[in-house]
C-alpha cells in the first residue's frame, strides 16, 4: 500500500518516462550505478522497478528523518557511514546480491542537486569485484526542476535511460587506489554516455572514455558512441 500510494503520488506530481525500465533484467543480482540528483530519485526507481526486489545504500543521516527512516525500512535501505570503510555496509549489500536483488548504488555519493555528473568513489568496485554481479548504468536528469516547477504548479518530466550491463574485469589484490579509480572512472564514462551533453560534467569527454576494465557479453555493445570516422 505504502509503495503503491507513494508511486501515484510521484505520477502526480511528475511525468515518469518510465519505458526504459522494462530493459532491466527481471532476475538475478545487479548492480545499479546510477546518478544522485535529489530526494525524488529513491521513490521513483524503487516503486517503478517493483515486483523485483530493490535495496539501496543511503547514506545513514536519512534515517535521522521520522518519514524517510520509515520509508527506508519498508524498502530495506542499507544505512553507510561515509566517509569511512563501512564494512558492515559492504557485507550487508553483498547479502542482497546474493539473494538476487538489485542493489542500487550512486557512485557520486552524494546529490548533484542539477543533475550534472560529479566525479565517481570507487566503492562500487569492490562491491562489483567481490560479488561478480553485473552492472546496470541507469541515469535520470529533469527531475532537477522539480522545485521551480511545483512552484508554478507544473508538472515535471522525469526521464529515465538504462544502458547495457557489464562486469568488471578480476584485477590482481591489492588493488591500488590509482586502479579503482580508473575502473569508477570507465563506470561513469558509460553513465555519461546515457545522458545529454549538458549533464555529463566531468565526464563530458567521451573520446576521452577507456574500457580497459569493462568485460561486456558477447553481442552487447558499449553505450559509448563508436569512434568518428576518421
Amino acid at each position: 500500500m505504502v509503495n503503491s500510494g507513494v508511486k501515484g503520488l510521484a505520477r502526480l506530481l511528475c511525468r515518469v518516462h518510465d519505458q526504459p525500465l522494462a530493459l532491466v533484467p527481471h532476475q538475478g543480482p545487479l548492480i545499479l550505478a546510477a546518478n544522485h540528483v535529489n530526494f525524488l530519485d529513491a521513490p521513483i526507481i524503487v516503486t517503478h522497478l517493483q515486483p523485483r526486489a530493490v535495496t539501496a545504500l543511503v547514506k545513514e543521516e536519512t534515517w535521522d528523518s521520522p518519514l524517510m527512516s520509515y520509508l527506508f525500512n519498508i524498502w530495506e535501505g542499507i544505512p553507510i557511514r561515509r566517509g569511512e570503510a563501512d564494512l558492515q555496509a559492504f557485507q550487508k549489500a553483498l547479502q542482497a546480491l546474493q539473494e538476487g536483488k538489485i542493489l542500487g548504488v550512486s557512485p557520486e555519493g552524494t546529490r548533484s542537486g542539477t543533475g550534472v555528473l560529479g566525479k565517481g568513489h570507487p566503492g562500487v568496485v569492490l562491491l562489483a569485484l567481490r560479488s561478480g554481479a553485473p552492472i546496470l548504468p541507469l541515469v535520470y536528469y529533469g527531475g532537477e526542476r522539480f522545485h521551480q516547477n511545483i512552484r508554478r504548479l507544473r508538472r515535471t518530466d522525469f526521464f529515465i535511460k538504462v544502458g547495457n550491463p557489464f562486469t568488471l574485469r578480476p584485477v590482481p589484490s591489492p588493488i591500488s587506489r590509482e586502479v579503482r579509480q580508473r575502473m569508477v572512472d570507465e563506470i561513469m564514462y558509460q553513465m555519461a554516455a546515457l545522458l545529454p551533453p549538458a549533464y555529463r560534467g566531468v565526464y563530458a569527454d567521451l573520446e576521452a572514455a577507456t574500457q580497459d576494465y569493462l568485460v561486456f557479453a558477447p553481442g552487447v555493445q558499449s553505450n559509448l558512441p563508436p569512434p568518428p570516422l576518421r
